[in-house]
């Protein structure tokens, strides 16, 4: 960003194309280089896809952004992507939010609920970082979730607010205070976090939002004299920096300030139209409603620059037209960029259905006097805006979609894959003692070495079936939509480890997921036809036994379901191309080995000395033990209540009175903390 940077990709790798990929990037590439705009790369489980885009990127030269359908899936691309160009700006740009619960008005029971969220710190400076790299720089790829099609604000008024400082500007202290608060940077001389700055005599000290660099900026009198950047660590080493760096804003929404009056001055001419509007039709109670909110925020921004929910007047921010579509990450790629849709059959009808969930729900707020009609120009981008927007659109999936496939100029097959492995075999087994089955084919994997996914169609059942299996003496552990984000790569990783034999979920575990140490994948109640057990769905779900020599799936079913029919004639037809390729090149398939690297984001437990010999106060870790469970902390108190056990027997009266449970999964305590919150206050928990 503020530094030297290479411009150009260089692909990292001990491997070189083989069977279908060098076909395949030849096809790819030469596509995108006679400007086809759309194209389908039909690549089975295994076949090496990531490996194949990598060799494309290096190929084109471009910024990329790639789509992936969940948070998860997009932080194993992330990790992919960053081994290949360990040179170039990889980022991780999905939804910040830890939880969300959106504004809404249902008017059958007069309920208003409030927007709840919570912002994962790490995630929204991720993001911010990942938006300074592409206006910067231009080796850059982008993984992200499809949060990347809703609005984060106009990349020009980014930019034009962002400050450039250099050794010998003129300025006073003053000003520049003034100018980091507009970019909504705070002051805090005690507490030191991302986004923040401190002063101290002729020194001003930044914490950037990106939370990776300090930069520290010393003044003569008026003038800036040196500024300095430092890695953020608790030690900070600074280096002279005698070129221009770029201060960017440390939110997304700002604007200059002669622009902000004018949009102020916009918004309460809205205001008072759509109230006076309000009040013809006898909606008094509304009028009230609207008038007092409007008031009230635009005090806040013209105070601050910044207001709860101030995305709701992103359309006066950034002075778009009634209708005209959001300014999103994609709009600050500019025009010459690469696009990849992965597992596009699963991230388009996302893509696709956002708008009009989200046009639903904001027109009930206006209607009863929430939000001003512009809030509903706050939105996702259609599906028709997204593709007016990616110039050139590669389709990436195992079983693209009907409509992908339409659109497309091209669809290239990458059914071989370099390791030889075949599809895995499928059985069909009744649905009569499933679970004792299961259990039995576990403990047969775990004298192996070998992990299983159990496959379910609700979250419940997974929660019950994996209790069940603990109960088992199997190690376990659930994996659905309630885990936190930045936990879910850590619980795959433990997964591919050995601390858990198996892992149970539902749509976690179907798409892209790379587990080399998977050797059966159980899906039950596989004849229940629907979106959960589809042709597409079971064929995505078998893949993930597949990159495993003794690769198996098991179905559990009572009837042969059309999809199942299809599903497996498919995997059939697979399984006979790789057979007669492994034939005639003399291939024995081979294992695929991969290195099990730690999630570099995943959330860093608080740590209590390991030397028992230090800690002889018992009475202040049971103190700690209880304020950590008070708090809903229960991984720490639960970890404390360990330490304490291994102290004394007498010291585990703490652990009997307060029941903390034995498990000490992420995803466990998550479920625990759900259910206090819920006895607290059902409402909020739902």
């Amino acid at each position: 960003m503020n530094s030297l940077f290479p411009m150009a990709f260089e692909l990292v790798s001990p491997f070189k194309p083989t069977g279908d990929q060098p076909r395949a990037i030849e096809r790819l590439v030469k596509n995108l280089k006679t400007g086809m705009e759309h194209q389908v790369l039909l690549g089975v489980t295994g076949s090496g896809k990531t490996f194949t885009m990598a060799n494309v990127i290096q190929k084109i030269q471009k910024p990329v952004l790639v789509i992936s359908p969940n948070k998860t899936l997009a932080a194993q691309l992330y990790q992919e992507f960053k081994e290949f160009f360990p040179n170039s700006g990889v980022h991780y740009f999905v939804s910040y939010y830890d939880y969300y619960q959106p504004e809404a008005y249902i008017p059958q029971s007069d309920t208003y609920i409030e927007k709840d969220a919570k912002i994962n710190d790490v995630l929204d400076r991720l993001r911010h970082e990942a938006v300074q790299d592409v206006l910067s720089r231009k080796d850059v790829i982008v993984v992200a979730s499809v949060s990347c099609i809703y609005s984060i604000g106009s990349p020009e008024e980014y930019q034009k607010v962002a400050m450039e400082i250099r050794p010998g500007h003129r300025i006073t202290r003053r000003d520049f205070f003034s100018h980091l608060t507009q970019l909504q940077y705070q002051r805090n001389d005690i507490e030191w976090k991302p986004g923040m700055f401190r002063a101290r005599g002729d020194v001003v000290e930044i914490h950037l939002v990106t939370g990776k660099e300090f930069v520290r900026v010393e003044f003569a009198g008026n003038e800036i004299e040196t500024i300095s950047v430092s890695e953020a660590s608790a030690s900070p080493s600074y280096t002279p920096h005698a070129d221009p760096y770029m201060l960017y804003p440390a939110k997304f929404w700002v604007a200059e300030e002669n622009k902000l009056k004018i949009a102020v001055s916009n918004i309460r001419l809205e205001a008072e139209v759509r109230v006076k509007e309000l009040r013809d039709q006898g909606k008094l109670l509304e009028a009230q409603r609207l008038e007092q909110r409007t008031n009230y925020d635009m005090e806040m921004i013209e105070e601050s620059g910044y207001c709860h929910g101030i995305e709701n007047y992103s359309r006066h921010l950034e002075f778009r037209k009634q209708g005209d579509p959001p300014f999103t990450l994609i709009d600050y790629f500019g025009k010459d960029f690469l696009v990849f849709v992965d597992e596009s059959h699963l991230t388009l009808p996302q893509i696709k259905a956002m708008s009009t969930q989200d046009r639903i729900r904001k027109e009930s707020l206006v209607n009863f006097g929430f939000r001003l009609p512009s809030a509903i120009d706050n939105r996702p981008l259609t599906i028709d805006e997204f593709f007016q927007r990616a110039p050139q659109i590669t389709y990436v999936s195992a079983t693209p979609g009907s409509g992908e496939k339409a659109r497309s100029g091209d669809i290239v097959e990458q059914i071989i894959r370099p390791t030889g492995l075949l599809e895995p075999a499928v059985e069909i087994r009744p649905s009569a003692n499933q679970i004792k089955d299961i259990i039995k084919e576990i403990r047969t994997l775990k004298e192996k070495g070998q992990r299983a996914l159990v496959i379910t169609v609700t979250k419940r059942l997974a929660e019950d079936i994996a209790d069940y299996l603990a109960q088992q003496g199997i190690s376990v552990q659930w994996l659905h939509s309630e885990v936190k984000t930045l936990a879910r790569p850590s619980i795959l990783e433990d997964l591919r480890r050995g601390k858990y034999d198996v892992l149970v979920g539902i749509n976690l575990l179907r798409e892209g997921l790379d587990l080399p140490e998977v050797s059966l994948v159980a899906i039950l109640d596989a004849d229940k036809e629907g979106f959960l057990r589809n042709e597409t769905t079971l064929i995505q779900t078998m893949g993930r036994a597949a990159r495993h020599v003794d690769g198996k799936v098991i179905m559990y079913a009572d009837h042969t379901s059309l999809s199942m029919a299809s599903a497996l004639e498919e995997i059939r037809r697979r399984r006979d191309v790789q057979e007669q390729y492994n034939k005639e090149h003399h291939i024995t398939p081979q294992p695929i080995l991969k290195e099990i690297k730690p999630w570099e984001f995943a959330v860093k437990e608080k740590t209590l000395s390991t030397e028992l010999d230090l800690l002889e106060d018992k009475e202040l870790l049971e103190k700690e033990m209880q304020e950590a469970a008070s708090s809903l902390d229960f991984e720490r108190a639960a970890h404390i209540r360990d330490l304490i056990k291994k102290l004394k027997p007498a010291t585990t009266k703490a652990y009997a009175n307060h029941k903390i449970s034995k498990k000490g999964s992420p995803s466990e305590h998550f479920a625990q903390s759900k259910k206090h919150q819920s006895d607290r206050n059902p409402e909020k928990a739902r």
